[in-house]
């Protein structure tokens, strides 16, 4: 009981990260129809960054959860409108090729600055040590992390369901046509969107620096995971993306735990999820069915 409790509790951390990194995906791919692949190298550059300004500036983990999101959203507003902008009317490879190509520069330029070796980044001092659950106990930053994204996404759902602004920016992602169709001028909220979905994966990335290796790469690991997240929740779909990503990390976590003797399935079961969910449902677990032609 004691094993299965720690490890839904380490999955429900893994699906803190998918939720967030999910979660800007669904809504830039909803507004844009934009994949956007340079995503795991923003998460990076968010931990990089709070690595940066601790350990050549002093800044602290707590003031660096704030100026990397903010700085990073302000950073994919301005991709957005130089690059990005350009392409929307074209194929949609276009942007993917875009993205790809900007995620192979950002990962060689800090490769070029800071190698390629993992760097340690301390816990603060406020969250060290173990909350003892009774049955046992779990590092005090996981438990942050969990409640953190928790909070999060769920302060990210009440603005879009519980504010004007929020519902047209919910609609403009998951209906953008047929916002268009009631006069409401989608264009406008395309770049803060991009910003919000980059500014989220800053986000998760710092809060990923003390518990994971700040390193180039850690970004290509994890994306395609989470793109995996995004088509099992339904693309564009924001509810989705949040359920899917918890839901994964405990399928992973759990895989991990209890399918150790079959190596090959406990490192694929999310795409076989994937696979299986397609097949039952092509447009994910929340996603739209588009009507045929």
């Amino acid at each position: 009981m004691t094993s299965f409790l720690q490890n839904t509790f380490n999955g429900l951390v893994s699906g803190a990260f998918y939720a967030l990194l999910a979660l800007g995906l669904a809504v830039i791919f909803g507004m844009l129809r934009v994949v956007n692949f340079a995503h795991g190298a923003f998460y990076m550059l968010g931990a990089f960054g709070a690595y940066v300004l601790l350990t050549e500036a002093g800044v602290p983990f707590w003031a660096a959860l704030v100026i990397m999101p903010v700085g990073l959203a302000l950073v994919g507003m301005a991709l957005e409108r130089a690059f990005i902008h350009r392409l929307t009317r074209l194929d949609p490879l276009y942007n993917f090729l875009l993205t790809f190509g900007l995620t192979l520069i950002l990962q060689d330029l800090v490769k070029l600055r800071y190698g390629v070796q993992s760097s340690p980044y301390e816990t603060p001092s406020a969250l060290s040590g173990s909350v003892d659950f009774g049955l046992f106990d779990f590092p005090t930053y996981r438990v942050f992390i969990l409640g953190f994204a928790l909070a999060v996404c769920a302060g990210v759902w009440w603005v879009l369901t519980r504010t004007r602004i929020g519902m047209v920016v919910r609609a403009s992602t998951e209906r953008p046509e047929l916002t268009r169709a009631f006069g409401i001028d989608v264009g406008r909220w395309v770049t803060p969107v991009f910003g919000f979905g980059i500014g989220l994966a800053g986000l998760a990335g710092v809060l990923a620096a003390p518990m994971r290796a700040v390193n180039p790469l850690m970004g290509a690991d994890l994306i395609i995971v989470v793109f995996a997240v995004v088509v099992i929740g339904g693309l564009g779909s924001i509810f989705g993306s949040v359920a899917a990503g918890f839901g994964i990390g405990l399928v992973q976590a759990w895989g991990e735990a209890y399918l150790s003797d079959f190596p090959i399935v406990s490192q694929t079961i999310v795409f076989i999820v994937m696979a299986a969910v397609l097949l039952w449902r092509p447009a994910g677990l929340f996603g739209r069915e588009e009507a045929p032609a």
